[in-house]
């Protein structure tokens, strides 16, 4: 799996690198235009993101930092 940000439609994906399905998106509230992390935390995984934008790239400016907990199993 690839989890990539790195677009100007302010979106977070999970690709499966096999096939290139996306498995999950998610609207960012600006440009997330930086590299995911995961982390373990609590017994579960987690992806994070800094959400900031870019004049540059026409995308939402912001001051960001997301994380989401992925479903346990």
């Amino acid at each position: 799996m690839t989890i990539i940000a790195a677009a100007t439609d302010n979106l977070i994906r999970a690709i499966d690198t096999e096939t290139g399905e996306v498995l999950w998106r998610e609207a960012l509230p600006a440009g997330g235009q930086a590299t995911p992390i995961t982390f373990e935390a609590g017994g579960r995984q987690h992806v994070a993101i800094m959400a900031g934008g870019r004049h540059f790239m026409e995308t939402p400016i912001g001051e960001y930092v997301i994380a989401w907990a992925l479903p346990e199993g």
